[in-house]
C-alpha cells in the first residue's frame, strides 16, 4: 500500500537515509528540513534530483521542528498536497558531548526541545488527521543509550533520548483504539554514516570543561570516543536503519512490530527493553486495557 510519509530531520543521516528508502519502496515521501530556501538548497537539490534519476516520489518540505508555525505550515501542506498524512517518522534530534555539569540549564532545554518537544508539535498537528482517517502510523527513532550501555559525557542527549523514548510508549497506547500504530525503531550508537557525532554540540561552560580535562577525568572524553567507536563493526552501516524503518512502514497494518533493535555492537539495550515492554504489557492485561495494546482497524 502506497503511502504519504513524513521524515523529520531528513537533510542528512538516518533521516535522509529513511526518506531514499521509503520512497525507493514506492511511497510518497516528504524529507523535511529547515532553510530549504538557505543552508540547506544544495540538500533539496540534492533530493530533487535523486527522485528525477530514480523515478521516485519523494519531495522536500520547510519543516523547522522547533517552531509552531513552521510545524503547522508543513504538515498542513502534505495533507492539503495528498488529502491524508499515513505515517510519521520522528527523526530529528540532537547531540551534544561533554561533562554533564558543564552543560547550562539553558542548552539542556534546548536539547530537549529538539528531541522530544518537536514529537509534541508533529503530533498536535498531524494526530487529528490520523485519527480523522482511522489508520495511520508513527515510527520513533529512540536509541540503544536509554536502556542500555551509558558511556560519560553524553548525559544531556541520553537524557533526552530517554525521555523520548518514554513519550513513545504512552502514546503507543493512547492512540491504539484510533487505529494509529506505534513502531519504536533502536539504533545503537552509529560513529560512522551520520553526522551524529561530527556536528555533536558542546558545553557553555568551557572553565568546568577545562576541569574535566586536567583533572582526574583527562583523556576519559577520548577515551569514550574511542572506545565507542572501536565496539562498532567495520561493517555496521547507518542505511541498515533505514531499511529496518521501511521494513516496518512495509509490514501489514496490525503486524508491525513495536520496538526494532539495529545495534551491530551489542550495548544490552534489548535485553533490558524486553523486559521493561513485558512488565508494560502485564500492567495493561492486569488493569483490563490489553486491548490497547493493539492498533484498532477503523474504517
Amino acid at each position: 500500500m502506497k503511502e504519504v510519509i513524513l521524515v523529520t530531520g531528513a537533510s542528512s543521516g538516518f533521516g535522509l537515509l529513511s526518506a531514499r528508502a521509503l520512497a525507493q519502496a514506492g511511497h510518497t515521501v516528504y524529507a523535511s528540513m529547515r532553510e530549504t530556501t538557505g543552508r540547506n538548497a544544495p540538500r533539496v537539490a540534492e533530493v530533487e534530483a535523486y527522485a528525477k534519476e530514480l523515478g521516485v516520489d519523494l519531495r522536500t518540505v520547510e519543516l523547522d521542528v522547533s517552531s509552531d508555525p513552521s510545524v503547522t505550515a508543513g504538515v498542513t501542506k502534505i495533507i492539503a498536497d495528498n488529502g491524508r498524512l499515513d505515517v510519521i517518522v520522528h527523526n530529528a534530534g540532537h547531540m551534544v558531548f561533554g561533562p554533564a555539569e558543564a552543560f547550562t540549564p539553558e542548552q539542556y532545554a534546548e536539547l530537549y526541545d529538539i528531541n522530544v518537544l518537536s514529537t509534541q508539535r508533529i503530533n498536535r498537528v498531524a494526530l487529528p488527521q490520523l485519527r480523522k482517517q482511522g489508520r495511520g502510523l508513527l515510527v520513533w527513532v529512540s536509541s540503544s543509550s536509554t536502556r542500555g550501555g551509558t558511556p560519560p559525557f553524553l548525559a544531556p542527549y541520553f537524557a533526552a533520548k530517554a525521555a523520548m523514548d518514554s513519550l513513545a510508549v504512552s502514546y503507543a497506547s493512547e492512540v491504539a483504539r484510533w487505529g494509529v500504530e506505534t513502531s519504536i525503531v533502536v539504533p545503537g550508537a552509529f560513529t560512522k554514516g551520520t553526522n551524529h557525532f561530527a556536528h555533536s554540540g558542546t558545553p557553555a561552560d568551557k572553565g568546568v570543561v577545562a576541569a574535566y580535562e586536567s583533572g582526574p577525568y583527562a583523556g576519559v572524553a577520548d577515551q569514550a570516543l574511542k572506545g565507542l567507536a572501536a565496539l562498532e563493526p567495520a561493517d555496521a552501516d547507518a542505511s541498515a536503519v533505514a531499511i529496518a524503518i521501511a521494513d516496518v512502514v512495509n509490514a501489514p497494518f496490525g503486524k508491525r512490530p513495536y520496538r526494532v533493535f539495529v545495534d551491530p555492537s551489542q550495548d544490552g539495550a534489548e535485553e533490558v527493553f524486553r523486559i521493561g515492554d513485558r512488565m508494560r504489557r502485564e500492567m495493561f492485561r492486569n488493569i483490563g486495557l490489553k486491548d490497547l495494546l493493539a492498533p484498532h482497524i477503523n474504517g
